[in-house]
């Protein structure tokens, strides 16, 4: 079983945040929803959260910006979103500071949820050896 998780999800769609809210619910994990970059930002500072799901375009703030504005040790695990997967990729995802890039929409947003699990899983595993 994986290590509950404080998960800050930053989504201008509803939809979006409802579906991920409620499958990280079902897995126990602890959610924190904002609908934009601006509020995301503060959330993520207050709140300090284990893992970002983070949108790439939303209207007051993008993502790579509220990823810029947020220090190195407040991190926590990044996953990037975006429908516009033009211009995105996990190369370009990465050099923007996230750890993961997943495009919008989700076939199977339980499978997002086990990348995430995941993703935690192994960043406990690495501080721990």
């Amino acid at each position: 079983m994986v290590k509950r998780m404080k998960i800050l999800i930053v989504d201008d769609e509803p939809l979006v945040r409802i579906a991920l809210s409620r499958a990280c619910k079902t897995r126990g994990h602890e959610i924190i929803e904002a609908s934009g970059g601006e509020e995301g930002l503060d959330l993520w500072i207050q709140e300090q959260p284990d893992l970002i799901f983070l949108d790439v375009l939303m209207p007051d703030m993008n993502g790579p910006k509220v990823i810029e504005k947020v220090s190195h040790q407040n991190r926590g695990k990044i996953i990037l979103m975006s429908a516009y997967t033009g211009g995105y990729d996990l190369k370009k995802a990465q050099s923007v500071g996230a750890d993961v890039f997943i495009p919008k929409p989700f076939d199977d947003v339980f499978e997002i949820i086990k990348v995430a699990e995941s993703l935690f899983e192994e960043a406990g595993n690495k501080r721990n050896s």
